[in-house]
């Protein structure tokens, strides 16, 4: 099984120039990303899970949504106007090695596809096994392992909902510029569940709904993107306009150069808070430029 699968160029669509959070713009705003020296806004990075989707039903069926795992390290930052293409190297029945880059071969990210319930080491869980001690945090000093979000936090995502100031578009403006479209989407007759599904690039979207990913005791102003993130369905799919409870648990800090990261896992229910459906682990990074009382000395 060691053919590798390419998939063709596509030019993933920039949604998020208009998201704010804590009342300023985002890395995603063209003018915010060139005071970082960044040449534009940058597409979010789980827009680039989409076009793995069809690959990776193919290797594994309808159960991909069921209990498949995406697990992925963001690379480089891609632009709107810039080509991506994905490329998929199965290993086994149950493990595909996934990378994605532009078209002149530049990195976007690389991930692994496992199919659970005994999902092989995860390309993050090997990196979080990998982390130095965090040492010492200036925009992360007040967090600490093992902090856990609200209680009784309710999402859900309706076709016709707007996602919130941090995913400002609806499921449907989403499906109007994914990648690769899917009936399963949209279409409850077309979906073997019955019901129409919650796209992979958008499980992200469903967990921040309500700004958990922001109410950690965070410095700011000062400004954040994802540097990895998993999506893993353990009694999957999730469904459009089902209400899911969210738990979610602060599991390791960390640092680099110009970056201090904390990594969150959120837990997807049932309403009741008894299935577990899904998880999510985000390896939010904060810029320690973007926040002005950096001091100065500790910059790179």
């Amino acid at each position: 099984m060691s053919d590798v699968i390419e998939g063709p160029l596509r030019k993933p669509a920039q949604m998020l120039a208009d998201q704010s959070y804590d009342g300023h713009s985002s890395i995603h705003d063209d003018a915010e990303a060139e005071k970082l020296g960044i040449k534009a806004g940058p597409i979010e990075g789980p827009t680039h899970f989409s076009q793995f989707t069809p690959y990776l039903v193919d290797l594994f069926g309808k159960a991909w949504f069921e209990r498949g795992c995406l697990s992925a390290h963001f690379q480089n930052m891609v632009v709107e106007g810039e080509e991506v293409r994905v490329l998929i190297e199965p290993k086994s029945e149950t493990y595909a090695y996934c990378r994605a880059e532009k078209a002149d071969g530049t990195p976007v990210l690389e991930a692994s596809a496992t199919l659970g319930p005994d999902h092989d080491e995860t390309l993050l869980a090997e990196r979080m096994g990998k982390l130095r001690p965090a040492g010492d945090l200036v925009i992360l000093e007040d967090m600490k392992v093992g902090m856990t979000g609200p209680d009784n936090e309710l999402v859900r995502m309706d076709p016709d909902q707007h996602m919130g100031e941090l995913y400002p578009f609806s499921l449907n403006q989403k499906l109007e510029k994914i990648t690769e479209p899917n009936d399963w989407y949209r279409d409850a007759d077309a979906s073997p569940w019955g019901r129409a599904i919650v796209p992979t690039e958008m499980v992200s979207v469903l967990g921040n709904y309500t700004g958990g990913m922001v109410k950690w005791p965070v410095k700011r102003p000062s400004i954040g993107l994802f540097a990895d993130l998993e999506i893993k369905m353990v009694n999957g799919p999730l469904l459009v306009g089902e209400t899911y409870l969210l738990r979610r648990e602060v599991v390791a800090l960390s640092q680099s150069r110009r970056v201090e990261n904390y990594w969150v896992r959120t837990s997807f229910f049932d309403e009741a808070g008894a299935d577990l459906k899904a998880e999510m682990l985000l390896n939010h990074g904060v810029m320690k430029a973007s926040y002005p009382d950096y001091p100065k000395d500790l910059l790179p």
